[in-house]
């Protein structure tokens, strides 16, 4: 089964030039710099904008999936909270194709996870274009293969990626607590010592 299968996808909103910043704005764009590779939007940080092009948008509702169209890697990222109870409504930039599901018979989660991972990378690495900065066509994820099981075993695959997820942010938060601490024991040697040996040397 093909991706155009079960889903529709467009571009993201076409900007002319650099996105305008209009404070007080009902739009937001999400640009690369707001996404993370960890598939976290960070809203606050997306700036509020008007819609100069003619297209009709193409708001972001909530289940919506991301996908990166430009550079090395066409990452995917769920679109897990909807901007309207804030009286704001979002939409992606150019960099972006936008995947909106039309079947109830594969979770958004479960397909975002799919695009992450390494079968569905080499085919985007594989039909990509571009010399300086690679791209893939809408066509290119459109035609991307989608495997389709069962919806309990769907989510029982999202399980085990959300309890991957945590177990990888634990383990990078101790070796980002190791490295403060050997760093910290680092300065006291060089301090304790260091200023020491200079001394010595200065007589």
């Amino acid at each position: 089964m093909k991706l155009k299968q079960v889903a529709t996808i467009n571009a993201g909103y076409p900007f002319r030039g650099k996105i305008p910043e209009e404070p007080g704005s009902a739009v937001v764009a999400v640009q690369m710099k707001n996404v993370s590779l960890t598939g976290e939007i960070c809203w606050s940080d997306c700036i509020e904008t008007e819609l100069t092009g003619k297209r009709e948008p193409n708001y972001l509702a909530t289940g919506d999936i991301l996908v990166v169209a430009r550079g090395s890697h066409n990452y995917a990222v769920q679109v897990k909270q909807s901007l309207i109870s804030s009286g704001k409504q979002a939409v992606a930039a150019s960099h972006f194709f936008v995947v909106k599901l039309e079947q109830k018979s594969i979770l958004p989660e479960f397909l975002v996870w799919l695009l992450n991972q390494a079968p569905a990378q080499r085919y985007f690495e594989q039909n990509a274009e571009g010399s300086l900065t690679k791209s893939i066509r809408r066509s290119v994820l459109e035609d991307i293969p989608v495997i389709v099981p069962p919806l309990a075993k769907q989510q029982s695959i999202i399980e085990m990626a959300n309890i991957l997820d945590v177990e990888q942010r634990l383990i990078q938060r101790l070796i980002n607590n190791s490295e403060r601490m050997m760093g910290t024991i680092a300065n006291s040697l060089y301090q304790e010592y260091g200023c020491k040996t200079a001394n010595t040397a200065n007589l």
